[in-house]
């Protein structure tokens, strides 16, 4: 019976829903905007990473080292388009 029991996905949602709390601590807490948008933006990538290993599986399968560049490359082409717009249009380089 304990090999039915999905324990992986089980902590998994708790942690989920663990993370949620903090993130939803920083709107009901009086905090810096500094420190309110880290706690944000950690708690997001963390759960990020709970829901695509743990929900998604990506770890599972034999080409798993593909997923994971895949995932790299599309984070560092997110970083460079982001950071490239704030460049041109906010910091005033063009």
């Amino acid at each position: 019976m304990k090999e039915l029991f999905p324990a992986k996905q089980v902590n998994g949602f708790v942690f989920s829903l663990l993370l949620t709390v903090v993130a939803l601590s920083v709107y009901f807490m009086d905090m810096s905007f500094e420190l309110g948008m880290t706690i944000l933006l950690v708690t997001a990538f963390i759960q990020a990473g709970v829901q695509l290993i743990i929900f998604m599986h990506a770890g599972e399968s034999k080409d798993k080292g593909m997923i994971y560049t895949s995932l790299f490359y599309s984070i560092f082409i997110a970083l460079v388009t982001i950071f490239g717009s704030l460049l041109a249009m906010v910091w005033g380089y063009m």
